[in-house]
Formats: C-alpha cells, structure tokens, sequence
C-alpha cells in the first residue's frame, strides 16, 4: 500500500492545463489537465493507446502539443524544452542502452551525455552501482544481462545528473515478480528523498503503491485519486476491479 500523498507548500512539480495533442483527424490526448506535488509517486494508468506515452513525450519536450498548457518544474514545455530536458530522468518502456557495453561503461557514456565531468562520472558510477546494488555486476556484458538487471541499469543512467524529476514510462514490463517489488521499493527511496516519480504501469497491483491515480481512456482523463478513494468511490477490493470499471464508461471527470 502507498504512504499518504506529501503534503508540501511547494509549487506543483508539473502542470498540465487542456494539454490536447491531435495526430491528422485522430485525438490522442483531448484535455487533459492535472498537478503533480513534489515528492510524490504519481501513476498514470490506461490501455494501450489511451494516450499515456503521447502526453509523457509533450512533458519531456520531445513533442509538441496541439493546444493546451504545461509546465515542469516551472518551465514552459513550448518555449523551453531544453531547460525540461536538463531537470528531469526519462526511462523509456524498450530498454534503450547499448547491450555491447558494459554495466559500468554504459554509466559513464550516458555521463558523458548528460555533459558531466569525468571526475563527476567517476564519483557517480561508484555511487550508482553501491546504491542499485549492481557492483558484482559493473564489468558484465549488458546484453547478457537478466531484465530485472538491465531495468535498474536503465534507471541508474536516468538518474546520473540527479534530476528532480523521474518519468517511467512501464520500468517493470517483463519483469519477473520479485523484481518487480525490488523496483518499487527503490522507486519508493527515491521519492523520500524528494524525487518526483511520473510512472506508467499495466500492473494493477502496482497502482497501489502510488500516492495518487490518474486513468486514462481514449486520450481523456477519467480519474484522478489516491487508490483507496477510488476503491471506496466504485466499492471495489482491488485497483484491477476499478481500473476495468472506469475504462468501461464509469463515471468521468
């Protein structure tokens, strides 16, 4: 189960006001508009195609919208994409590293990316690999890697310049069980020490470890709260059972 949602006076971490993304005559995302607090576990949940990634790429900066208004970490996602870019972690729902580096190598070339100096890629390599526990694992072959391995190595580069902000678009797809959990309970450390965390799930039972939900349906938010107010608002157990009745036409937004 989650902890309560933090309660803090400082400004929204993201802002997204009618936020409306249209590809030729299709709507991917019509409207949408929430907060997100600082410090906060904020899942984003939907079917394929509801819109979920769409709306992550325009808050990263990688695509602009139709119409609507965001902003992360206060900055504008039109007019100062590259300023988003410089404050956040993005780790993508394909594991996107090179799987004929190694652990380590793959560190240091995302340093080098991100425009760290070498003595800080050094110091963040050794801090990363003690802290996601990859230390036995530094000198192996990425690609011979398990994928519970590799989705903390991908964490781990998404986390070198200590960015703010984390969007995790599905971290845990494939991932066995017992990963799985282990990748919650860091995800869980980080946001104590203040990280944001946007993530994406097709794991029911991973909406639960959220402070707050958000559901998506045809590229418009449906719903929007902490997993046991939805529970007791549609009187079900289970976020599987709320999730499958918000999607189906429960009442909206």
């Amino acid at each position: 189960m989650s902890d309560p949602v933090p309660v803090t006076t400082l400004p929204p971490a993201v802002v997204v006001d009618r936020l409306t993304r249209n590809f030729g005559t299709f709507t991917a995302v019509d409207q949408v508009s929430f907060n997100v607090s600082p410090g906060e576990i904020f899942g984003f949940l939907g079917a394929n195609g509801a819109g979920k990634t769409t709306t992550i790429r325009m808050l990263c900066g990688l695509l602009l919208p139709t119409s609507g208004n965001a902003t992360v970490h206060g900055n504008d996602i039109y007019t100062q994409p590259n300023r988003i870019k410089a404050c956040i972690g993005y780790m993508s729902q394909r594991f996107s590293l090179y799987e004929d580096l190694t652990v380590r190598e793959n560190i240091q070339f995302y340093g080098g990316i991100y425009g760290l100096r070498r003595e800080t890629i050094m110091q963040k390599t050794t801090e990363l690999l003690q802290e996601l526990d990859l230390v036995d694992k530094a000198d192996q072959l990425t690609g011979a890697l398990p994928l519970g391995w590799k989705q903390r190595l991908a964490l781990s580069t998404s986390l070198l310049h200590d960015p703010p902000l984390l969007f995790l678009d599905e971290p845990t797809s494939g991932v066995d069980p017992q990963s799985r959990r282990r990748f919650w309970l860091l995800i869980h450390r980080l946001a104590a020490e203040g990280k944001t965390i946007f993530v994406t799930t097709h794991y029911m039972d991973e909406a639960e470890y959220c402070h707050r939900i958000s559901i998506m349906a045809q590229g418009r938010l449906v719903e929007l709260d902490t997993p046991s107010a939805l529970r007791d608002k549609y009187d079900c157990d289970t976020m599987q059972e709320v999730f499958l009745r918000t999607v189906s036409g429960s009442p909206s937004l």
